[in-house]
């Protein structure tokens, strides 16, 4: 047995926070929203998928942000995207350069770090 790839990621979000996380998730990065099953959806959090992406944001009662794990989700054009999340008050921080890919660090709207990667 051995592992073949990832299904989806899971950060974690304060309750009562949808609606920022629909804004960034689906307004800013683009990722649409998909209905989590019934006997989840009541826990809170939301799901968003996009092309080669998942990712599920689940409530956590004593939540603190991811700041340093995180996921490295893959971008087209990392520069738009940056100004895009700038423009909206998310500042997207330059990090060492790692070979093959332009990349850059932002926050979500509840403090989990997030790295955006575009292959060069």
């Amino acid at each position: 047995m051995h592992i073949i790839g990832i299904d989806h990621i899971q950060l974690a979000m304060p309750s009562g926070e949808e609606e920022d996380a629909r804004a960034f998730y689906q307004g800013l990065l683009g990722l649409r929203e998909v209905s989590k099953p019934a006997h989840l959806a009541a826990r809170g959090g939301c799901w968003f998928e996009g092309e080669g992406a998942k990712i599920h944001l689940g409530v956590e009662a004593e939540f603190v942000p991811a700041r340093k794990a995180h996921p490295g989700l893959l971008v087209r054009d990392l520069s738009r995207l940056s100004e895009r999340l700038e423009d909206a008050g998310f500042p997207t921080i330059t990090d060492q350069p790692l070979d093959g890919y332009n990349r850059r660090y932002v926050s979500d709207p509840f403090g989990n770090r997030l790295e955006l990667m575009e292959r060069c």
